[in-house]
């Protein structure tokens, strides 16, 4: 489907600004999975969550200092809301940043295109839609995808196949969580909350092993995976307020391309036959929600 298409059958959605977005999210997100590989050679996640929330959080309250009204754009009328979205999307976050580490960067992505179904399978309980028989129907064609990437049976089935699946059931969650309040709050105060209550949260859970100070060699990475979270959160934030959370989904198909290429030139990974035919079914069951989706709006 075109964006043309996709803009008429979404009114007041912008489905080309959402993609320019997401192509910032992408390589966004290329160089924080790269960082977060090398960071973890000496450092575990929320060691490197305390330094990537840290980071982010200082740089984008100096931006709100610097800009007119200052701190007063923060202010929020959700605080529980945010408050829940935070905690899930840290939870989710040292999923992911787990699972770089632990499987090839292309079964990672693979793995992460069930966002969209979980959203799909999420929205009637969260938002009061309908449970269709299409919704239904693309979920179990991309779950029986992620059953095809994993291997069970062929290859040993790893924590970093559950925490890929545990991410992606959670930025679902986050997702769906942002849209609802972005209804009455900024992108701006999104990511100052999230910055703020993540670097809390990680400097809880490191302090009990000693929090290491980053070497010369790490803190070019460090750097990196802070300035980079800000950015992917900022991108894919500003992406779900130009077009629908159900359309926004499936443009980060992209991604898979990017990281398989990505994984093959900087680590040597081969990309499995099973992985792509997975990844296949997967986004066909992604098409086919988004299909239903398309249709159902204008109604």
């Amino acid at each position: 489907m075109t964006a043309d298409a996709l803009s008429s059958a979404v009114p007041q959605s912008r489905p080309l600004v959402a993609f320019a977005w997401i192509l910032g999210a992408t390589a966004s997100f290329a160089l924080m999975a790269v960082a977060g590989r090398q960071i973890q050679t000496e450092m575990n996640t929320f060691e490197l969550m305390l330094y990537r929330s840290g980071i982010g959080f200082v740089i984008v309250a100096t931006i709100i200092r610097l800009k007119s009204g200052g701190f007063a754009q923060v202010r929020t009328t959700h605080p529980w809301e945010h408050a829940r979205r935070n905690v899930i999307h840290f939870t989710g976050q040292n999923l992911w940043f787990y699972a770089i580490a632990a499987i090839p960067l292309g079964q990672l992505v693979a793995l992460e295109f069930t966002n969209p179904l979980w959203v799909a399978l999420l929205a009637p309980l969260m938002l009061s839609e309908s449970l269709t028989r299409r919704r239904l129907l693309a979920a179990l064609i991309g779950f029986a995808g992620v059953l095809v990437v994993a291997r069970p049976g062929t290859s040993a089935l790893e924590i970093g196949h559950g925490a890929a699946l545990g991410a992606a059931l959670l930025f679902a969650l986050t997702n769906i969580m942002t849209k609802k309040i972005m209804r009455d709050d900024s992108v701006l105060c999104i990511i100052f909350w999230m910055s703020l209550s993540q670097t809390a949260m990680a400097l809880i859970l490191s302090l009990p092993g000693g929090i290491p100070p980053p070497t010369s060699e790490m803190a070019p990475w460090l750097l990196a995976v802070g300035v980079c979270g800000l950015t992917a959160h900022f991108s894919l934030s500003s992406a779900l307020g130009a077009a629908p959370a159900i359309i926004v989904a499936p443009m980060e198909f992209i991604r898979l391309p990017v990281f398989v290429v990505m994984g093959a030139l900087i680590y040597g990974e081969e990309l499995h036959v099973a992985v792509l035919i997975g990844a296949l079914m997967i986004i066909g069951g992604n098409l086919l929600n988004l299909r239903g989706e398309t249709r159902r709006v204008p109604a």
